[in-house]
């Protein structure tokens, strides 16, 4: 009897457990690409919309990092106006979120509304009135950021297409400080004096900006996608010369390389692709202010590589800056010690990374034979297998076959630092597709 009532009780807990993880399943948003559980209101209009259940992957389809804080907005932040990012997507999904930063914010940012819609067309501020979808943050549409942080809004009920523009709009009524800002967008966005957060005609967005504000991802719950590779770089990344609004950023054609692959049926991992470029960033050394402002990889590789949601591979392309920056001439070691501190971090998490060569840049003002050097060096450690799991040689694939430290003319913006568009192109064409292929699986 005793045996008997002992199996009852076991029998009683193990019911009570299910029951109970059943239910956290059905209340809880999954955040690390798992489905997500049933949430309750998928109304296609301008209310509030939580996502309803659905399944597939949360995965990185647009990502900028936040930079610093925007010059002349540090009394007033941009009190009073509604803010609408353009963003642009590697990947399709059914559901969509957003982060928002006040990383660089001296007090708490307080949106009080915020919305998610398909742009009606390039170039302009219209959306598709139908997409149009209200965000909230843990089921209210207002919320208070508080200063140095972020905030991941609800999942919504949308259908995003892969290559698609998207807009994201915030509006927030008070005072917060700096703007947490991404100059060298290379797309324009708009700004509306009042809350013109759901205005689908685009009439009240009377500024542009060539920059992101606030806004720092956007994820979607994919069935296209299985993985995140984030490409963790500098301006060239960051595609500083590319042309603006034409999404010519050599992580954009990468994206759409892959694309290409998969729907020509070549065995490709199913991968989205997003872009943590930052003008001017170096491995080593931070900006100023704090928080730092252009933070280095080093201190922001948890942040702006480890933590997309189903990341898979980490593609890096660092470390001219080192070079170029430094007013002393730069070691060469310590720069590679850097690096290999970002691969053990990402090791760490189980994920593949891809590394860059370096690319040349005599001509540029910064150039000295005795950096021409450093740079040989890093590049020659880096071809040796020594520091990543795999390597993609731009520095082979750009420079001029007649004058080896330079960039070759039509793959040079003009500063002789930075490519063009055709060398951007070039770039993601010369990007090997295979070796994304092997990667880890990460449990962020």
């Amino acid at each position: 009897m005793t045996r008997r009532r002992g199996y009852a009780v076991l029998s009683a807990l193990v019911a009570l457990v299910l029951t109970v993880s059943a239910a956290i399943y059905l209340t809880v948003t999954a955040d690390n690409g798992t489905p997500l559980g049933a949430l309750t209101d998928d109304r296609p209009h301008h209310g509030s919309s939580a996502a309803p259940a659905s399944t597939g992957t949360w995965v990185g389809a647009w990502s900028a990092s936040p930079v610093g804080g925007e010059p002349g907005t540090e009394t007033t932040g941009l009190a009073g106006h509604s803010v609408r990012n353009v963003v642009h997507t590697s990947t399709g999904g059914t559901n969509a979120r957003i982060t928002l930063s006040n990383l660089y914010g001296h007090e708490p940012l307080t949106i009080t509304h915020a919305s998610i819609a398909l742009s009606a067309g390039d170039g302009t501020a219209a959306a598709d009135p139908d997409s149009m979808r209200r965000l909230t943050f843990n089921g209210a549409t207002n919320v208070v950021i508080p200063a140095g942080e972020q905030i991941v809004s609800d999942a919504v009920h949308l259908a995003v297409p892969h290559d698609s523009d998207v807009l994201i709009t915030t509006y927030s009524p008070t005072p917060s400080g700096p703007v947490t800002y991404h100059p060298h967008a290379r797309q324009n966005s708009y700004v509306a004096a009042g809350d013109a957060t759901e205005d689908a005609t685009g009439t009240p967005y009377t500024q542009q900006t060539p920059h992101w504000r606030y806004v720092t991802g956007l994820d979607v719950l994919s069935n296209e996608a299985d993985g995140t590779v984030v490409v963790f770089g500098d301006s060239i990344t960051d595609g500083i010369t590319s042309t603006t609004g034409a999404n010519h950023r050599w992580p954009d054609i990468l994206a759409g390389r892959l694309r290409t692959a998969l729907e020509t049926g070549r065995p490709m991992p199913r991968y989205s692709v997003v872009n943590e470029g930052i003008s001017g960033n170096q491995v080593l050394t931070d900006g100023l202010g704090r928080p730092a402002e252009n933070q280095s990889g080093l201190d922001r590789f948890g942040r702006d590589a480890l933590a997309h949601p189903g990341v898979k591979v980490v593609v890096i392309d660092l470390g001219v800056n080192d070079i170029l920056r430094n007013p002393q001439l730069a070691d060469p070691d310590e720069i590679i010690a850097g690096l290999r501190t970002l691969v053990r971090e990402a090791h760490a998490h189980g994920l593949k990374v891809i590394g860059a060569t370096l690319m040349p840049f005599e001509g540029h003002r910064g150039w000295t034979a005795a950096r021409e050097t450093v740079r040989q060096q890093v590049n020659a450690e880096i071809r040796s297998g020594r520091v990543y799991d795999a390597v993609v040689d731009f520095d082979k694939a750009l420079r001029d076959p007649y004058a080896p430290h330079r960039l070759r003319p039509d793959y040079d913006s003009g500063d002789h630092l930075h490519p063009s568009d055709l060398g951007f192109a070039r770039m993601a064409t010369v990007f090997d597709l295979n070796t994304l292929k092997g990667a880890g699986q990460a449990e962020l």
